[in-house]
């Protein structure tokens, strides 16, 4: 007797994705220290282009994910992302210097780029308290001090994000404030093709996550469970965290937004998910799939939706190349049926990296609102769709492209349905 078609799938992409064997074992990651390095190199100069690009001094990091862009330091990534203690000050020409709080300088042993390691002084309240002004002062001195010393006179210093009473004690002093976040968003948004190939590895690790979640889609499992798999997956092949909980089924898909809870999974329900995986290496994977429970075959309604959605990401696919600006882009962009409207995702498009990244194209009808600029080549983009209407469950597809000269390169490779 043949085996179902639904085992016969999952086989195939348990053989595919969890590993060559089929094998339930963490993935061992191929990539050599050196491409790691070039890698690493590249980064800090694009940074440095655009110091000397805006005419800046240097550049203030608090942004843990351009901290690791930068210097390639992680450190507790969640938790400083909303504790500002931690910081990198990268000049134009040199140095570059790590300021890491007591006990964690050897974190920075073998970073070639870090010409210097500093204690960090942190004056947020959490643990500075009443003596906040005390050490704000300390540390604004020692930002002033090095933009002297290394500055070359010029007084202008660029900053991601900074916590207001910071930024007025460096106004004090008579540093010019620059908005960063428009050098590091450019910095990172062309790549090398060591960068994509450190991303198509955390792409390799997401994608068998997936194929877990897709191993274990069956009647009764929690949402809360099937995302556990995703964790799961990313933690123990050397990835780091995951950036959203969003993964539903059945009619908690729609309206969309709603994060994964021990909601159970009903057979023949559509299980929809982005993973929006920050992996090995410090780099995303954000991708999405929608398939359903049990992996029955869809009913009439669900196939169109999830007809309608393949569409619109193959059609919007095809129109990115280098020199398309976003505006042309939007004009030849798939039009969504008013059916779906009011039910649509806002973002036909954006830059991914270390994390989500500019650019960000919003969908046709949003699009007045939009931002300028054109694609270039090896921008890495996210297609994405999310098609719904009254009554219905939501189809959530992503995929991840880089920009190539003749047209797009497709990093992921799971199928959809």
């Amino acid at each position: 007797m043949d085996a179902p078609a639904s085992v016969t799938l999952f086989d195939e992409r348990k053989r595919a994705y969890l590993n060559a064997e089929g094998a339930d074992r963490p993935l061992s990651s191929p990539i050599s220290a050196a491409t790691v390095e070039s890698a690493r190199r590249y980064r800090l100069a694009r940074l440095r282009e655009q110091l000397i690009r805006h005419d800046c001094a240097a550049m203030l990091l608090y942004d843990p994910v351009n901290i690791r862009y930068a210097l390639d330091i992680s450190n507790m990534q969640v938790w400083t992302a909303h504790n500002a203690i931690r910081y990198a000050l990268i000049f134009a020409e040199a140095p570059a210097i790590m300021f890491e709080f007591k006990g964690c300088h050897h974190l920075c042993n073998d970073r070639d780029a870090i010409d210097e390691v500093r204690d960090a002084i942190s004056w947020i309240y959490l643990t500075a308290g009443d003596r906040a002004d005390e050490r704000v002062a300390a540390w604004s001195g020692e930002i002033d001090d090095l933009l002297r010393q290394y500055g070359g006179g010029n007084r202008r210093l660029a900053i991601d994000k900074l916590e207001p009473i910071g930024l007025q004690a460096l106004l004090a002093r008579g540093i010019e404030f620059v908005e960063g976040q428009q050098l590091t968003e450019s910095a990172r948004s062309i790549k090398s093709e060591h960068e994509l190939e450190l991303m198509r590895w955390t792409i390799r690790v997401c994608e068998a996550g997936m194929a877990r979640i897709y191993e274990y889609s069956e009647a009764g499992v929690t949402e809360q469970e099937l995302w556990a798999h995703l964790h799961f997956e990313n933690a123990r092949s050397g990835g780091e965290w995951l950036e959203t909980r969003l993964l539903t089924c059945g009619p908690r898909t729609n309206p969309w937004y709603q994060e994964c809870s021990d909601n159970r999974c009903g057979q023949g329900e559509m299980i929809s998910f982005d993973t929006d995986m920050v992996g090995p290496y410090g780099y995303c994977a954000d991708l999405s799939r929608s398939w359903t429970c049990g992996h029955t075959v869809m009913t009439p309604t669900q196939r169109r939706l999830y007809d309608t959605a393949v569409e619109q990401i193959e059609h919007n696919s095809a129109l990115i190349r280098p020199g398309v600006s976003f505006a042309e882009f939007n004009q030849k962009s798939w039009r969504i049926p008013q059916r779906h409207v009011d039910y649509r995702y806002s973002v036909a498009a954006h830059g991914v990296g270390m994390a989500d990244e500019w650019p960000v194209l919003l969908l046709h009808p949003d699009f007045a609102s939009s931002h300028g600029g054109h694609f270039e080549e090896n921008m890495v983009i996210c297609v994405e769709s999310l098609i719904a209407e009254a009554g219905s469950e939501s189809i959530k597809l992503e995929t991840q492209v880089v920009v190539r000269a003749d047209g797009i390169e497709r990093l992921d490779t799971f199928p959809y349905e």
